[in-house]
């Protein structure tokens, strides 16, 4: 891997180039992308990925506090709670060995059976952020396998939700999406940071943009670029 912007560096340090501010709560998001927008195949985004692409992957979730997820991406992709690895020791030093996730989820039909809540550690336990509107049994249930956030009355207000996080000392947040949790997040303004993995493919078809639903303008400056293998991981930093 080299980095070509804003200067050309072979093998940087990855941990050092994704590192995060260290003055303020951060709210990254992380996605990967054909050349033509699309952000999955066939419903899914491994086939963009690349062994880079799952390299900074890593990284990116070794260095957060949280990782934030909306509920379909957690169906489709089938997550687990984000398992410890030796790579993160240094990167982690004073915190859990892993992050925890964080469901956003309006109805909260979550599998509460599935590995994400009954696998993950005591000390990065499941988050399911979650309205009023929410069926109160289903809340009741959540809340014996999972920490419960309610942010907000007829749907997950995203302000409350990130507030609700910083104050518990989650202030590195990494969102993985999807779309529409990405375009929720842009509307109110909360995106610090976008990581972007550009694959060297075209798929047409009927994916997604990596934004989707809600409109929302976020101006941002390109503040890195790495490549490996012709795939462009780049970084974008609001203005």
């Amino acid at each position: 891997m080299r980095r070509i912007h804003p200067d050309i560096t072979d093998d940087p340090d990855i941990p050092q180039a994704y590192a995060y501010p260290a003055d303020r709560p951060w709210l990254r998001v992380n996605m990967v992308a054909s050349a033509d927008g699309g952000a999955w195949i066939k419903g899914l985004s491994g086939g963009l990925s690349s062994k880079g692409d799952r390299r900074i992957f890593g990284v990116l979730r070794g260095l957060s506090d949280v990782v934030l997820a909306g509920a379909a991406t957690v169906r489709t992709e089938g997550y687990g709670p984000a398992r410890p690895r030796e790579s993160w020791a240094p990167l982690r030093e004073g915190r859990p060995a892993a992050p925890p996730v964080a469901v956003v989820t309006r109805r909260l039909d979550l599998d509460l059976g599935s590995p994400l809540f009954t696998e993950a550690a005591p000390d990065a336990r499941t988050i399911v952020i979650t309205c009023e509107a929410a069926p109160k049994d289903r809340r009741t249930e959540a809340a014996d396998r999972a920490e419960v956030i309610v942010a907000g009355d007829d749907r997950v207000e995203l302000d409350l939700a990130a507030a609700a996080l910083y104050e518990r000392g989650l202030t590195r947040i990494l969102c993985e999406g999807g779309p529409r949790l990405n375009g929720q997040l842009a509307a109110a303004g909360l995106i610090d940071e976008l990581c972007l993995s550009v694959s060297p493919m075209l798929i047409g078809g009927g994916a997604a943009r990596i934004l989707n639903g809600e409109a929302g303008q976020v101006d941002l400056r390109l503040a890195q670029v790495l490549e490996e293998e012709g795939v462009l991981f780049c970084r974008y930093i609001r203005e």
